[in-house]
Order: C-alpha cells, then structure tokens, then sequence
C-alpha cells in the first residue's frame, strides 16, 4: 500500500504537466485548429497577390503561403497542397516578374517559401530557387551603403538595420537553409543577428522598442520578434554556444509578455498601453511563441499552457466565416510618434494577420518529439 502510495507521488508531477499541455487540445466545435485552419489557408487559393511597392511578392503573402503549405502536411490535405503548389508554378512561368530581387531584408525572405516547397516535395528547382535569397543576404553588393559593409565587416547581414521586424526575415530564411543544406553556418548567422538584436533592443522589461529611436513597444513588431525567436529555438543545436542567451532573451520576452496579456486573452497594439485597442496579428505571434514553449518544455506548463489557451479562444471569435482575420494592424513603418501607432488603420484580411494565425494552428497540431 505504501510502496502504490509513493509511486502515485512520483507520478503526481507527470500526470499535472500533461494535463497542462493538454489545454493545449479539445476545443470546442468552431474553435478546433482544423476547423480554423482550413478556413484561412483555403481563403488563399483565389486571393491575389499582395505585392510589396506594387512589384514583387511581399513577406505577408509569403509567409500566408508557406503557412498553407504547412497546415496541407499536417493535415494531409493533398487537394489543398496541390493548389498551393499550382498557385507557386505561376511563379516560376508566366508570373516571374512577381519574383523579388535580393537587396532588402523583407524582401530575402521570400526564399523561405520554396526552401519550404523543397523539403515537402524533393523538387530541386526549388532548392535551386530558395538558396540565393539566404546566401546573398550574407554577399556583400558592390553599391552597398558604407553602413551595410560596416555591419557585414562585424560578421552580421548587410541587410542588418536593427528593426524588430528583421529577426523573423533573417531568422527564417536562414532557418529554412539549415534545414535544407544541414549547413550550420546558416544558423550560426542567425544565432549571432538574434543576439546583437537581443543586446540592443530588449529593454529591461522584456519587451522591445520597434527601433533604437522608437521607444514604443508596437504589438506586431514585437510578435516579429517572439515569433523569430521561437523559429530558431526550434532548430538551434543545444549545444550551441548561443542557446543560452536566446533562451534568456526569450524566456524574458514570454515572462512579460504573460504579465501584459489582457483579461480578455488578447494584447493590445501598443502592448503596454492598456487603453489601446486589441491587435490580432501581434496577439496571433504571441501565442504561436506560447504554444510552441510549451510543447517543447522551454516554458512552464502550468503558467503558460491556460495564457495559450485563453489567447486562442480569444483570437477565433476574429475569423469570420470566409477565413479572413479582422483588426489586422496594417504594414506600419517605425515612427517616434506615439499616436501614429494607435492611429494605424485596421483591415479584415490583412495577409499580416492570415498568416500568424495559421502559425498558431500549425504549433496546435504540431507533434513534438524532443
């Protein structure tokens, strides 16, 4: 009786971590990541292109598109995968022209896209398109501004500009190329951006300015941030002699970020502001950061599996019953101006909100084995 009594005791913490984790499972009808999912990544099919300046495939679309592809694998929608990938070839024949070039970091990104498309389908033209978008942003152009060599000299990207946003648009390329080449160099590259941004930006509340010269702490610049993060965490050695200080920077971010959670279950546009309306994409960033600690033990069960939870069923009731995602804050540049950012107009739709929502669909049903 005993010897049942202490083995019971020793299986207690168990039991009470997954039953943390498995908040994390068991929606309610409506609220199911396939029934969301489906909805959103089926919305894209016949949308057309949101280009960035009017020219090229931007990072919102891309990053939709590479969300859809992820949640057709996980769910083994093959009649959804093969339109997507229809909807690529275009890409590659009569739409060639929407490829972007390679002298921005929102713009080099895209390469993540048919890194993406290589290891779901083996195609070498995909591989073949993919990888110069990582490695050019590393390659030096001869017109590069006297700041872009400099940062390059130092070892960083040349497309380094210390915006918030850059650690998913460099992170997930380089990401991407790890996986494909096993190349470490790529993550090495990401793994010392992530800590130059990390040393600059994250202020002593685990939040981030959008900018060195833009103290606010905008919701979607910082879910860029979360999000990135998150993505190399995923792939980065853990041996890795710059773990540690991500983790650190990362597990900092996530602390607060609970703490600024609103009762509701979503965070506000200016994410310390808690008149300031609440934001989806940034919201949606957030718990796919949540989800994913969670799943993979960098975060505690307990405290932040019922945050993820409460912040999914808070975002869905947003998705109305064509998969569009309202009160998207719309593409926003960095400005010292506190009332620009409560400003901004808000979009049902908005690629910048379809795709973090697919992010947190994936994570919900994404088996993770380490």
């Amino acid at each position: 009786m005993y010897k049942r009594l202490f083995t019971t005791l020793l299986l207690l913490p168990f039991h009470f971590l997954f039953a943390q984790k498995n908040t994390l499972t068991g929606f309610p009808k409506g609220y199911a990541p396939e029934e969301v999912g489906k909805l959103i990544a089926y919305r894209f099919i016949d949308k057309k292109h949101a280009l960035h300046a009017g020219k090229w495939i931007s990072y919102p679309e891309t990053f939709y598109w590479s969300g859809g592809l992820k949640f057709a694998t996980l769910t083994g929608d093959t009649a959804l995968m093969t339109l997507l990938q229809n909807k690529f070839e275009l890409l590659i024949t009569s739409e060639k022209q929407l490829l972007p070039i390679k002298n921005h970091v929102d713009l080099n990104m895209f390469g993540s896209l048919p890194l993406e498309l290589y290891q779901i389908t083996g195609d070498k033209k995909y591989f073949e398109l993919g990888m110069p978008y990582a490695n050019t942003q590393w390659e030096v152009p001869g017109n590069a501004k006297p700041k872009e060599k400099e940062w390059a000299e130092k070892g960083y990207s040349w497309q380094t500009r210390l915006w918030i946003d850059d650690m998913y648009m460099i992170t997930i390329v380089q990401t991407q190329a790890y996986k494909v080449t096993r190349d470490l160099k790529y993550l090495d590259r990401a793994a010392r951006e992530m800590v130059l941004y990390l040393d600059e930006l994250q202020r002593p509340n685990g939040l981030f300015y959008h900018a060195p010269d833009v103290p606010y702490y905008w919701g979607r610049g910082n879910g860029w941030m979360a999000a990135g993060v998150t993505e190399l965490l995923r792939y980065l050695p853990k041996d890795h002699k710059d773990r540690p200080r991500i983790m650190k920077g990362y597990r900092k971010m996530m602390k607060s970020l609970k703490k600024y959670q609103r009762p509701n279950g979503m965070w506000n546009q200016l994410i310390d502001e808690p008149d300031y309306w609440a934001e989806t994409s940034g919201s949606a960033m957030f718990a796919y950061a949540f989800i994913t600690g969670v799943k993979h033990g960098w975060l505690n069960a307990r405290q932040y599996a019922p945050a993820a939870r409460k912040a999914w069923m808070a975002m869905v009731p947003y998705v109305n019953e064509q998969g569009a995602v309202a009160e998207v804050c719309v593409g926003t540049n960095k400005k010292n101006d506190k009332q620009y950012y409560y400003d901004r107009p808000r979009r049902t739709g908005d690629y910048h909100g379809q795709a973090p929502y697919l992010w947190c669909v994936n994570a919900l049903l994404e088996k993770v084995t380490d």
